[in-house]
């Protein structure tokens, strides 16, 4: 592509921050952005980038105008920063796919939406096709717990198991988060709430997940993420959530509370996929209160010939999931049409050059 690549920022959070500024810096052209924030609507983009940025020319929008706009503005790509799960983004997916306009977002459930909600993603893979765009989801999960993974099984000669940890400070995210991790509850309250479906069989957990009955943790989608991508068949797919609890008591600002030794600080949520092919994945969310020594830490290990682990420790996760995406574009531009995961995208690259210089199609 011999002009910049056209991008506009649907959703002005703290996301966006990092989003634009890695956009710009990357040689892309911000053209418009959108949010519902009524502080945000009317500044300039730089002002929400913050540090003193350069003034870009561009004022934050009211999301209630973005399909007006972007049929204006005909951007190439949407960045999606805003909520967790597809049928939350549905209305703004398929603005941008009756539009024709390719769009990538950070949301969580997107990586891989097909184990989850195969009906909505359906129906946008259908809309995307008929506008002749990409729609699709990246993040930290996208490399860390994905292409990271797959590559380092390309050194082995045999595996047997994958089994991987991702853990997290409750205390980051906001109330709703750490209450959903049941963080605070006795071990009694937890059971008999959180880990109710714990015993549930696959198939009655798929009906649950596929009706919106049950959310199941991120790794949910992972797992398909990671199973599409070695060309593993899924024969079943649990998920447990198990009560992390502490020796000492833990006060929680986030909560407004000190949990008392022995009741839940967070949970495990625990994803076993089970394969046609032999090899099992046990991955694993842990969400939860830290004591002063814990950090946040990613851990794989391969089983198998060798067993090989791999430990990344304090990952920077906003700006790894920042970073990640816009190094996609490039690659969302030039994919097929319709809903196309990253597992079926190239291998992602840092871009050295302007962004518009990797788009092979235009």
């Amino acid at each position: 592509m011999k002009r910049k690549v056209r991008v506009v920022q649907y959703g002005a959070g703290k996301m966006s921050r990092y989003l634009m500024r890695y956009v710009l810096e990357h040689g892309g052209e911000i053209v418009g952005a959108f949010c519902r924030n009524k502080n945000h609507i009317g500044k300039d983009v730089s002002e929400i980038i913050g540090n003193g940025y350069p003034f870009v020319g561009v004022a934050v929008e009211s999301s209630a105008t973005a399909e007006q706009r972007m049929a204006e503005l005909k951007p190439d790509v949407c960045i999606i920063a805003t909520r967790s799960t597809v049928a939350e983004l549905e209305e703004i997916f398929t603005v941008c796919a009756k539009l024709g306009i390719n769009a990538i977002t950070t949301c969580e459930e997107a990586l891989y939406p097909w184990n989850s909600s195969p009906e909505l993603t359906a129906k946008l893979d259908k809309l995307a096709k008929e506008g002749g765009c990409t729609l699709t989801g990246v993040g930290y999960c996208d490399l860390y717990w994905g292409t990271m993974v797959t590559n380092l099984c390309g050194s082995s000669h045999k595996i047997t198991k994958i089994k991987g940890s991702s853990s997290y400070n409750v205390e980051d995210y906001g109330m709703a988060l750490a209450e959903g991790h049941g963080a605070g509850l006795s071990v009694e309250e937890f059971e008999r709430t959180i880990g109710a479906y714990n015993e549930t069989s696959s198939e009655e957990m798929k009906k649950l997940v596929e009706s919106g009955e049950y959310v199941p943790s991120y790794m949910w989608n992972q797992n398909g993420w990671l199973c599409s991508k070695l060309g593993l068949h899924v024969v079943s797919q649990t998920q447990k959530c198990i009560p992390c609890i502490d020796k000492e008591d833990l006060h929680s600002e986030t909560l407004g509370m000190t949990v008392k030794a022995g009741n839940a600080t967070g949970m495990r949520a625990v994803v076993t996929t089970e394969t046609e092919e032999g090899i099992t994945l046990v991955t694993e969310c842990v969400g939860k209160i830290y004591n002063p020594e814990e950090i946040d830490r990613n851990v794989w290990t391969l089983y198998g010939e060798p067993e090989t682990t791999c430990i990344v420790n304090r990952p920077a996760t906003v700006e790894l999931t920042c970073a990640t995406l816009v190094n996609r574009i490039p690659q969302l531009i030039d994919a097929p049409a319709g809903y196309v995961t990253t597992d079926q995208f190239p291998y992602n690259e840092y871009m050295v050059h302007p962004m518009n210089t990797y788009v092979k199609t235009r």
